[in-house]
């Protein structure tokens, strides 16, 4: 997909101004920035959901991954999968739970389930839902470092069995540099920086890496 000349406006509050990119299908790529550098608005136009200036060249179906697991209260962890997909996919719903450590537990509902596997079931149906890129808002935030470490690596494992196009936004230099293959930082709508990670993800999460520590400088720069 390639972005050119992209510009979105709130009144007189630009989110993007003037954004042109290029994101490599099969990788993931992070963005990241202070709050109102213009990330969530990014990923709105992405999936279709803004009007905006500009033109974006080779659009995907997307699927969507929120900071909160957003389940319906009233149906069971597979029925919340279900509810979004066609019928040709409620077979693997059994199995997509099994693989995101959910076994056992299809017929739980939310408020039975822990935080974490709220959002494995979230990042189960996102994962399922048919797509060619996966837009993520913060799927990682608040959550307590063993928790994240474990996420971040399921995401990794079933982005590594569908390989599709994977975009998402955080604050965390460190999560950037676990997951992605490259980190864009967007400032006041604009981007201002564009790096590449070594290695293929996900990277030793203990780990610092060059790619992170350039992130902090840039993002810590006034």
């Amino acid at each position: 997909m390639i972005l050119k000349d992209v510009c979105k406006k709130y009144g007189r509050i630009t989110a993007l101004d003037h954004v042109s990119l290029a994101l490599n299908e099969g990788e993931i790529t992070a963005v990241l920035g202070e709050s109102g550098a213009g990330k969530t608005t990014l990923l709105n136009v992405l999936a279709g959901q803004t009007a905006f200036e500009g033109s974006v060249e080779g659009r995907k179906t997307c699927s969507y991954l929120f900071q909160l697991p957003k389940l319906l209260p009233n149906l069971t962890a597979d029925q919340n999968l279900k509810f979004v997909l066609p019928k040709s996919l409620h077979a693997a719903a059994g199995g997509i739970l099994a693989k995101v450590g959910l076994a056992g537990r299809e017929r739980a509902y939310p408020h039975e389930l822990s935080g974490g596997e709220r959002q494995r079931v979230a990042i189960a149906r996102a994962f399922l839902y048919p797509h060619e890129m996966l837009l993520m808002d913060e799927p990682f935030a608040s959550l307590d470092l063993s928790l994240k470490k474990s996420l971040i690596e399921l995401v990794a494992s079933l982005w590594a069995q569908s390989k599709n196009t994977i975009v998402f936004v955080t604050h965390d230099v460190h999560e950037a540099a676990t997951l992605a293959h490259r980190a864009i930082v967007l400032k006041h709508g604009r981007i201002v920086a564009d790096l590449a990670a070594e290695g293929a993800p996900p990277r030793d999460f203990f780990a610092h890496t060059p790619c992170e520590e350039r992130l902090v400088h840039i993002l810590t720069e006034e």
